[in-house]
């Protein structure tokens, strides 16, 4: 497997020239556009990683995964599902437009911004501190690391930059998809966003899901299975933005993406991936990153399908 990461990573470093870092949060305008880094941890807790693995990087969309699963633990399915839809939506990750067009104005899925606002709504505290805690400490439980934390410029430039949020929340919360204290539900969204990660952290989350929730170090379970497979089947449809159609039939396993350059992937009882290359596609995915992914795919069989 190393040596196949690393022919995988040499062979696709020129596609890093063909993206570009996102721009629209300042601060990740700081992110070297020639990063690559691949990790796979499997079933057997064996580590294979090659390149920038290391390199420390915003979690971004990718933390949308793992909220959902904490809003679904914390509330009945149903009553999630009451807020935010199943289906994809066709359309880019940050679109407002479906919130007034479609017949029951719900945000189509928690993989776009508005459903994720939404899904990080539900998250129970008694307080924005409780929540926020909360929050960190699963981080730090799916990934097996105690340093994770929020990177406060990243979060700083998000939250100064991100009206087009502010104003799917208020529309979602006029339209009595959201309770509470607007502000301090997308306070608690930005720095969700703004945690810290690298993509061994990534593999580790992605490994939590290949075990339908089962630590393979100690054998206990942090998620439940239910949760577990819904997450990765909104991965499957949503998870690449409007591009997880062709990730799906190319690829061919849950994955989620984020535009700080990472994408966690989970193949089901084998191993969980984590990828960081922070040059993008149009769509907002690595595109360094999903071609590893995709000569992964033919080198190994990991298509679900």
């Amino acid at each position: 497997m190393q040596d196949i990461l690393n022919d995988i990573l040499q062979t696709n470093k020129k596609y890093a020239n063909y993206g570009q870092v996102a721009t629209y949060i300042p601060e990740l305008k700081k992110a070297r556009r020639d990063d690559l880094g691949i990790c796979i941890i499997d079933k057997e807790n064996k580590i294979y990683a090659v390149g920038d693995y290391e390199k420390k990087f915003t979690i971004q969309s990718i933390s949308k995964s793992i909220v959902l699963a904490m809003a679904l633990m914390d509330n009945e399915w149903e009553y999630v599902f009451s807020k935010v839809g199943m289906e994809p939506s066709g359309d880019p990750f940050n679109s407002i437009m479906k919130l007034e067009t479609n017949d029951t104005k719900k945000p189509c899925n928690p993989m776009i911004n508005a459903g994720a606002i939404v899904t990080t709504s539900l998250i129970k505290g008694d307080s924005p501190q409780e929540k926020e805690e909360r929050m960190l400490e699963f981080f730090r439980r799916i990934t097996k690391n105690n340093n994770i934390g929020i990177n406060y410029d990243v979060y700083k430039s998000e939250k100064i930059s991100g009206d087009r949020n502010r104003a799917m929340a208020y529309l979602l919360k006029n339209d009595g998809f959201i309770n509470g204290n607007i502000e301090e539900v997308l306070d608690l969204y930005f720095k969700q966003c703004s945690i810290e990660v690298d993509a061994l952290d990534l593999a580790r989350i992605g490994l939590h899901l290949a075990t339908y929730g089962i630590d393979v170090e100690n054998g206990e379970r942090i998620i439940s299975e239910n949760v577990c497979r819904m997450v990765k089947t909104f991965m499957v449809t949503c998870g690449m933005y409007d591009a997880s159609g062709e990730f799906a039939i190319k690829v061919g396993i849950p994955a989620k993406s984020g535009v700080g350059g990472g994408i966690m992937a989970s193949v089901p009882n084998k191993m969980g991936i984590g990828v960081y290359g922070p040059a993008l596609d149009k769509k907002g995915n690595s595109i360094a990153g999903t071609k590893m992914l995709e000569d992964l795919g033919k080198k190994v069989q990991i298509n679900i399908f």
